[in-house]
């Protein structure tokens, strides 16, 4: 059971996509992406710094792009037929999306630049931010992220928890952390996944209704609470609450390991996920495809599934 796995915002790393513009059908995907954008997605994955794609307007497309592109050099020679199926961190979702069949690219393309936009455009109503805490006993830390004000965001496994709110608030928790955890803030704009994220979720509740998703042709599972999904529909839905309710991804794993996985592929921009999995999912082989020298050990390892 080979399950392709997608990275969200963070991922993305100045120069990232320079290897892959050797590859004509990817060069020229990423052209038809960028107009679609309407976004120079060439320039921002290999010239751009890192401060430019932390732009959540940016960041969100790219890594989106970068991601249907790996996806549809993976998935040569028949071996779409012989992955089990696909899921996404945060806006990796939206990569899942168009790899299952649920929106054609152009639409996965559409949402995800109005996505970036909407979650820009509530971040700069008031001054939030996002810290991973690592270490600490799950009770214990959201006893006192309730006591701080602040939201659980990402639920990531391998005891790795990101929150989100106040800058204040998670300054606070800095200084005074929970037993044996580390805080570490994260280079991001706002409170993703929050309370915070509401005025996204109305702007994006009226794209998703431009859409006209199809059920999906691959398994996909959602960020919700790690279930699989069958109806394109709803997994749109979830798309637009996923905007401001916690990346469940701890229980994506579960519902991995619990369906018996034997191998995780992350698409570029790779390596967070694949990361987690070596904890969570431990002993289950995994490829994190950075550069198109990745693919080969990726393609063995579907074709070891026939």
């Amino acid at each position: 059971m080979i399950v392709v796995v997608c990275p969200g915002q963070g991922s993305q790393t100045p120069g990232f996509l320079e290897p892959w513009l050797a590859m004509p059908a990817f060069s020229a995907g990423l052209r038809q992406i960028s107009e679609d954008a309407g976004l120079d997605l060439v320039a921002h994955g290999t010239l751009s710094d890192a401060d430019t794609i932390r732009d959540t307007a940016i960041a969100q497309p790219l890594i989106v792009a970068a991601g249907i592109l790996t996806l549809e050099a993976l998935l040569t020679d028949g071996r779409r037929d012989r992955i089990a199926g696909i899921a996404g961190h945060s806006v990796g979702e939206l990569t899942a999306a168009a790899g299952a069949g649920i929106l054609s690219n152009a639409e996965a393309v559409h949402f995800v630049r109005e996505r970036g936009l909407a979650m820009q455009a509530a971040s700069s109503l008031v001054p939030t931010g996002m810290s991973a805490v690592i270490g600490a006993d799950e009770t214990e830390l959201l006893a006192r992220v309730a006591e701080l004000g602040l939201e659980p965001a990402n639920f990531n496994g391998s005891g790795q928890i990101v929150v989100a709110g106040a800058l204040d608030a998670l300054d606070a928790l800095a200084e005074t952390p929970p037993h044996r955890a580390r805080v570490i803030p994260l280079q991001v704009a706002g409170a993703f996944h929050t309370r915070y994220m509401q005025p996204a979720v109305e702007r994006m509740t009226v794209v998703a209704d431009s859409l006209s998703p199809a059920n999906p042709t691959l398994p996909i599972w959602t960020n919700r609470d790690g279930d699989r999904v069958s109806e394109g529909i709803r997994f749109v839905k979830l798309l637009v609450g996923q905007v401001s309710s916690p990346v469940r991804w701890d229980k994506c794993m579960e519902t991995f390991a619990a369906a018996g996985v034997t191998g995780i592929i992350e698409l570029a921009p790779a390596g967070a996920l694949v990361g987690l999995a070596k904890r969570g999912l431990k002993g289950v082989p995994s490829v994190a495809i950075k550069t198109p020298d990745d693919l080969p050990a990726a393609w063995a390892m579907i074709d070891q599934q026939s």
